[in-house]
């Protein structure tokens, strides 16, 4: 029986991220696949926290997090988004997928059902199954990877416990606009269901385009949990910092919950975090312009492409069409890419329910210039 036990997900293997980030290191490939930058946190932030490390400001942290962090990340909501919220609405969690785990599980029962939107995330489901809930997939339009409201509200049913929205989009670069906030607040007040708002890339968008958070949205803050990362603002992702901002009922909850999954994050990089935010502000304003550049250099880069390039609004990723290069799934085009190219990717199908016909992969270009130079020539080859 020891070696037999039952599998509380016996459909999760390892993630796509891994997969091909071994494929990449196996064949020596440019990895564009999983999403972290290959450049350097900035220096300021690592001199900070090499100060509270070499202070002694090394144990524990409150598990709610940092005064000094709470009262930025105040800050910074009231700065970007004219929102007014209390530090007791906010909680700092060890990284986004964590926050998005515990809120999950603060609001999923058995029976309830969670809408997300494919392609979606892939750690939403594993964490809505855990809880006891069922995931109600909802495919992005085809044309544009936008919402259809008038879809969404005839799959909602008196078991609809929460609807789980990101944006910045991870894969597709796309953003919520005003009326689709409009348009989810107006659902929820109707149908009183939750709202999750994943926004890890809220400060990367592009073309004068603007972020909608919820935070700027009262009727519909009021029944939300707002989810950000401090790993894709500061180009720390293994730092595992994160936070989520909820109404102080909901966040009572949420904390019970935190408290037993990781009680709190590393006091050290809370506190550098903070000094980051106080003394050096152009670091998240220039975030859009940093970005930008590089999504504009891949795309040139990719212009005697045989790919078909797909807009990109936000994140720090680019999806583009192959079809007129392979009929192999995206998946196995992937593998074929990383093998023969040694240019790394992701498929799309696996952030989907169905997933078949796709023929789009997710480039990142969270890289520097000359590895993206490098990447898209190699890309360019295939159309010789």
């Amino acid at each position: 029986m020891a070696n037999n036990i039952e599998s509380k997900l016996p459909a999760t293997g390892v993630s796509i991220f891994t997969e091909m980030s071994q494929l990449a290191n196996q064949y020596n490939a440019i990895n564009l696949s999983q999403g972290f930058p290959e450049f350097d946190t900035p220096g300021p932030l690592k001199d900070y926290l090499k100060s509270y490390v070499q202070q002694g400001l090394n144990q524990y942290a409150p598990s709610i997090g940092m005064p000094q962090l709470l009262e930025q990340i105040r800050s910074l909501i009231e700065y970007h988004y004219a929102a007014q919220v209390s530090t007791s609405s906010i909680t700092v969690t060890s990284g986004a997928t964590e926050a998005l785990w515990v809120a999950i599980q603060t609001l999923v029962r058995a029976g309830d059902e969670v809408i997300v939107f494919d392609p979606a995330y892939d750690s939403y489901e594993p964490a809505i199954n855990l809880a006891g809930g069922s995931c109600i997939h909802i495919p992005l339009t085809k044309k544009d990877y936008s919402i259809d409201w008038q879809v969404v509200e005839s799959r909602i049913t008196q078991h609809t416990r929460a609807i789980i929205i990101n944006s910045p989009h991870n894969p597709t670069g796309t953003l919520l606009s005003t009326d689709d906030l409009q348009q989810l607040t107006r659902l929820a007040n109707k149908y009183d269901f939750y709202v999750i708002s994943d926004e890890v890339y809220e400060f990367i968008t592009f073309d004068q385009h603007q972020h909608e958070s919820v935070l700027k949205y009262p009727d519909l803050f009021k029944r939300s949990f707002v989810v950000s990362s401090f790993g894709k603002t500061f180009h720390a992702t293994g730092w595992k910092l994160g936070y989520c901002v909820a109404p102080e009922a909901l966040s009572d909850e949420f904390r019970k919950i935190h408290q037993y999954v990781t009680f709190s994050s590393f006091t050290p990089a809370q506190l550098a975090v903070a000094s980051m935010l106080e003394n050096e502000p152009q670091h998240v304003l220039g975030l859009k312009s940093f970005y930008q550049q590089k999504r504009d250099l891949l795309v040139e880069s990719l212009q005697g492409s045989r790919f078909q390039i797909l807009p990109c609004l936000g994140t720090y990723f680019l999806l583009v069409d192959y079809s007129e290069l392979s009929e192999l799934s995206d998946k196995d085009f992937c593998y074929w890419l990383t093998k023969t190219v040694k240019v790394a990717a992701i498929p799309l199908s696996p952030f989907c329910e169905n997933q078949s016909g796709s023929k789009i992969i997710r480039l990142c270009f969270a890289k520097n210039n000359d590895t993206i130079k490098e990447a898209a020539h190699r890309l360019c080859q295939l159309s010789k």
